[in-house]
Order: C-alpha cells, then sequence, then structure tokens
C-alpha cells in the first residue's frame, strides 16, 4: 500500500461546474473520469437558487465606528426582529448602510428639519 495520498488531478479540479450548455451524456462521462472522486446530484430547487444569487453593492471603502453597549444591543434587535417577523436575514452592516442611506437622504431633501441636525444639536 502506497503512502501517498490519492488527489484528484488537474481536469477534475478545474472542471466546469454548469450543466446548462451541456447534453446529458457530457455530464455523465465528466463524472465518470475519477473513481475517487463523488459528485452528489443536485436538486432542480438549488439549482435555481444558485442561477439567481442576491448579491449586494460590493463595498469598496470600511469605517469603523464606536458605539454604545445599548445601541449595538438595539441594532441585534433589530435584526433578529427583521429575520423573526418579516423573513428578511441581514447583518449588522446592511442595517447600518440602510439606517445612514435614510439619515442622509433625508438630510439631503430636509435640510434644516432633518432627523440629522435634530439629533445633533441636542
Amino acid at each position: 500500500m502506497s503512502r501517498r495520498a490519492s488527489l484528484p488531478g488537474a481536469d477534475e479540479l478545474f472542471r466546469r461546474t454548469s450543466n446548462a450548455d451541456r447534453a446529458p451524456e457530457e455530464t455523465r462521462t465528466e463524472v465518470a473520469k475519477s473513481p475517487n472522486l463523488q459528485v452528489a446530484d443536485t436538486a432542480p430547487e438549488a439549482d435555481q437558487r444558485a442561477a439567481a444569487p442576491k448579491k449586494g453593492p460590493k463595498h469598496d471603502e470600511k469605517v469603523t465606528f464606536y458605539c454604545t453597549a445599548d445601541d449595538l444591543t438595539s441594532i441585534e434587535k433589530a435584526r433578529l426582529e427583521l429575520r423573526a417577523k418579516h423573513g428578511i436575514g441581514v447583518d449588522r452592516g446592511k442595517i447600518v448602510r440602510a439606517a445612514l442611506a435614510y439619515v442622509l437622504e433625508d438630510f439631503e431633501a430636509r435640510s434644516e428639519d432633518s432627523v440629522l441636525l435634530r439629533r445633533l444639536s441636542r
């Protein structure tokens, strides 16, 4: 028995994963290439989800800010409520970006009567 690990070849590692542009016989021959490589069949629902991924915009910049424990708890409660009551799974960053967009839009539209100005004038 050899002490070397049996690894898949480059053909198996760099093969196409999309079956949409291939005939069924091509897919079967590709799976049969390596007896050591096991490929799971995908369900039709999984193909539909993979075809239309929900991705937001790419964020090129990073900002770090400090908040109180109460602020962080409030953001986390909002995140959990969005998931539990509304079925929206988001992270804390997306909530902060949505709130920031709302406040800046309000400031641009209402300036002197904006939520941002009232909050910072306290």
